[in-house]
Parts: C-alpha cells; sequence; structure tokens
C-alpha cells in the first residue's frame, strides 16, 4: 500500500531506468540543413517554446528528409513541455489523443504536431497499471504517455533515423543513435532489440517496409529478422488504424515496391488475406494486376494528379472476387446478384482487417458492378453506362483487368472508339454487335487487333487509381 502511495507522489516526467546517451552534437558545417528550408511555423513553435524556458528541437522525418534532400511532408517538434503547457504557451494549440497525447498547433492548413519527450515504460506490472503506461498481454503499448528527458526519447524512438533532433536556433543536431550514419548508409535499423520493438508495436514492421521503400533503402539485417515471425501480430492492430497506415504504404508514390517488401516480409497477408490468398493461388495474374494498378497509382502521384483509395482497395481485392462470384454462379445465381453477393462478402471481411469507410467501399462495388454491366451494351443500355458517374472508373478498371492478361474479347478497345464516336457511329457498333450475337458462335467475326487504343478520357491513367 505504501509502495503505491509513493508512486502517487512520483512526478510524471520521471525517467526510465536506462544508461543516458551521449549524442553526436553535428555543427553547421558539418550537415546541409539550414534554417531557411523549414517551415516557418515551426521555427516559431520552437522559437517560443525555448523562450519559455523550454527544450524543443524539430525532430524524426522531417529532419531525416532534410538530410536526404526531400521535402518533408510535416514537420514535428519534441518538448519537454507537457501537451498541456504546450496548449497554455499557444491560444491556437488544442491537446489530442489518448494513446498517445500530444497538442496540434494550428496555422491556418498547417498543424505542427507537438510531442513530449516520452521515457521507456517501467517494467513492473504494478507501476505500469495506471494512466500513463499500458501493455496487452503480447506486450504491445497500449497507452504511451510515460514522459521522460532528451535522452530517453531518443531511447525509446522506433528507427535510428527517426531519432535526429534539430534545433533551429543554434542550427546543430543531436544524434542519438548514428542515425546520420544509417541515413549514409542507406539502413533502416531499429533501435533497441528488435523482437520487443515489433511486439510493443506491430506497426513498427509496417514502417520499416514503407520508410525502405520511400527512401530507397534496406532494412538492417537484425532489423528484418524477426519481422516474419512476428508479422501475425498485425492481426491484433485495430482495423481503423491499420487502413490508415495501408494509405501511408500505397499512397507515398513508392506502392509498387511497398507491395514488393510486404510480401518479402509475408506483411500483406495479415493486410490483405484473400488477396494474399489469390495471389499464392495465380501469382502471375494476380501479382501483374496488382502491381500494374500501383504502378499507375504511382504515376499520378509523381504527376500530381488525385487519387482514391477506393480504386486502388478494388485492385487490391479483385483477384478474390471472381471465383467467389463463380462459385455462387454455379449455384444457380445469375451473374450480377452472384457479383454483388460476393463483392458484399468479400468487403466484408476485408473491413474486419482495415476499416474501409463506406465513402470507400460504395465506390469500390459500384467500380466492380461495372465489370459485370460494361460487356451488356446492346439497345440503349451502352449510352446509359457512358452517363452512369462510375462510368470513367470502371472503364479504366477494364482496361487494368486487360492489362493483366484478362481475356475480354476487345471490350476495353470497343468501349474506348465508343466514347469517341459520333452518333450514327455508335449506332453501328450497336448494330454490329447485334449481328454478331445472331451469327453462330463459331462463325462470329473477332474484331482485329490493328486499331491502337487509345487512353481513357478520364483523369486516370487506364488502370490507375482514378480521381472517380
Amino acid at each position: 500500500m505504501l509502495k503505491k502511495l509513493f508512486q502517487s507522489f512520483r512526478s510524471p516526467l520521471r525517467r526510465a531506468q536506462h544508461p543516458r546517451s551521449t549524442p553526436e552534437v553535428l555543427g553547421s558545417n558539418q550537415h546541409s540543413l539550414r534554417r531557411t528550408g523549414i517551415s516557418r511555423n515551426a521555427v516559431i513553435v520552437v522559437d517560443r517554446l525555448q523562450k519559455a524556458g523550454y527544450q524543443a528541437y524539430l525532430v524524426g522525418g522531417c529532419v531525416r528528409d532534410l538530410l536526404l534532400d526531400l521535402r518533408p511532408k510535416d514537420f514535428d517538434v519534441a518538448t519537454n513541455a507537457t501537451p498541456e503547457q504546450v496548449r497554455a504557451e499557444f491560444r491556437n494549440a488544442r491537446v489530442i489523443g489518448r494513446r498517445f497525447k500530444l497538442a496540434h498547433v494550428q496555422f491556418g492548413r498547417e498543424i505542427i504536431e507537438v510531442a513530449t519527450f516520452r521515457a521507456n515504460h517501467p517494467q513492473g506490472e504494478e507501476e505500469e497499471d495506471n494512466n500513463q503506461a499500458a501493455r496487452n498481454e503480447s506486450g504491445r503499448i497500449l497507452r504511451d504517455n510515460v514522459y521522460g528527458s532528451l535522452e530517453d526519447d531518443a531511447q525509446r524512438r522506433d528507427f535510428t533515423i527517426n531519432a535526429l533532433y534539430y534545433d533551429p536556433t543554434t542550427e546543430r543536431i543531436l544524434d542519438y543513435a548514428h542515425g546520420v550514419h544509417d541515413i549514409r548508409n542507406r539502413l533502416v535499423r531499429l533501435i533497441g532489440i528488435p523482437e520487443q520493438r515489433y511486439q510493443e508495436d506491430p506497426v513498427r514492421m509496417l514502417r520499416a517496409a514503407r520508410f525502405a521503400a520511400k527512401l530507397g533503402f534496406e532494412i538492417e539485417k537484425h532489423s528484418a529478422a524477426p519481422i516474419r515471425q512476428l508479422a501475425p501480430l498485425l492481426r491484433d492492430i485495430p482495423s481503423a488504424r491499420l487502413f490508415d497506415e495501408v494509405l501511408k504504404l500505397f499512397l507515398s508514390g513508392k506502392a509498387e515496391r511497398t507491395f514488393e517488401l510486404l510480401v518479402q516480409y509475408d506483411l500483406f497477408a495479415p493486410l490483405f488475406p484473400a488477396s494474399a490468398a489469390a495471389l499464392e493461388r495465380d501469382p502471375e495474374y494476380t501479382g501483374r494486376l496488382i502491381r500494374q494498378a500501383l504502378i499507375n497509382t504511382d504515376e499520378r502521384i509523381h504527376q500530381g494528379k488525385p487519387v482514391t483509395p477506393a480504386f486502388l482497395f478494388a485492385a487490391l481485392l479483385w483477384p478474390a472476387l471472381p471465383a467467389r462470384a463463380a462459385l455462387l454462379q454455379e449455384r444457380g445465381m445469375p451473374p450480377i446478384p452472384a457479383m454483388q453477393e460476393a463483392a458484399h462478402g468479400l468487403i466484408m471481411e476485408q473491413v474486419q482487417r482495415t476499416a474501409i469507410p463506406k465513402r470507400f467501399s460504395i465506390p469500390i462495388r459500384e467500380i466492380w458492378d461495372m465489370q459485370e454491366r460494361l460487356p451488356r451494351r446492346q439497345g440503349k443500355r451502352a449510352d446509359m453506362l457512358l452517363e452512369n458517374p462510375r462510368f470513367r472508373a470502371g472503364y479504366d478498371f477494364l482496361l487494368l483487368r486487360e492489362s493483366a492478361g484478362e481475356e475480354t474479347d476487345g471490350l476495353g478497345e470497343w468501349w474506348t472508339d465508343y466514347q469517341d464516336a459520333s452518333d450514327s457511329q455508335r449506332r453501328a457498333m450497336i448494330r454490329e454487335l447485334s449481328s454478331k450475337d445472331e451469327q453462330p458462335s463459331g462463325q462470329r467475326r473477332k474484331r482485329g487487333g490493328s486499331r491502337r487504343r487509345r487512353g481513357p478520357r478520364s483523369e486516370g491513367a487506364p488502370g490507375g487509381a482514378s480521381g472517380d
């Protein structure tokens, strides 16, 4: 009882028991970072916190990316001020999060994320059972609000390349984990014991793959060794968090390389179990379709064009769908209802792994539904399909399927020609379809392959993540 009483008086900023780390300090003449290349708002946050008597640094990915001459997508600040103290300094700040509490300081559309220095979790069960820290039975961290010192914070960060602290006032970099060395050697290396760090947060395995793909790095061998064995731990991660992680994985402009790493380290199956099973059954077709979709997505991102997760998820899940629909048709269900029923079941299963919001799951089903409707062109159906708001995405998806080797009897070329044809030409194309249907199957004339296929008129490249 006395022990618990004394624990209740401890400061939340107490330090975990491990040896202090002395950083390597790089002066302004030893690195390429300059204050002028940093968000003005991030510098304002650091300056004001320092003037208020707190320690404050730019930290993590922004420092790493600037050293690699990349443009950071955001700027994070680490400080010994608590989230409530940060809020007291900035009228435009708010405290967010329960599992990992921090402050957001908002400047118009830009948000500077300010995190308090964290420490490693206490090892004793009694000490950990409080509002600051909690783990589950497998060691996964459920709550991470054990505050500490700058040295503590560096040691508990995930990768060495993210344990870099930059002071824009003095233009010095503090390197606690040889992160600059690993950047120069293009390595993604975990800080600490890999098995333990992955068990604390299995999403670190996905982050390792994402950073390796994004930066063109290799995962350091000791950091890579336990990933395949521990990959099933991802099944315990909340599906909403995994959905966000999937977006980061595949919408960073390096989706194809990311997919290769996910497959290499057995990380794809915990995210997309049905698609992983399809990849194992038919690696050539499934791999080709998914890779082409990801290549097109990367191209659109590099060109500054919009992408939608709906098209991306439609492509990732599609290889698992036709076999399910065919099974329902064998049981007597008509093609379109069979496709709809199979699609519903597949999406419901996937939502258990990655919580796809309805604003994306509904367009996914509409894109798939289009694949059954596009071959049905007789009469006025073709014109009605052209007016459908999902036609462009469905058409792009058809071209993606064809690029992966699916036989569609020239359907993609027909729709390409039909979109640019005059009204009289369209009527002739419909009559030609009717005459073909009236011929015995052995006498039907196949469409020649001499015409050059035009690209889709939609914003997306063929098979790309269309903006619809």
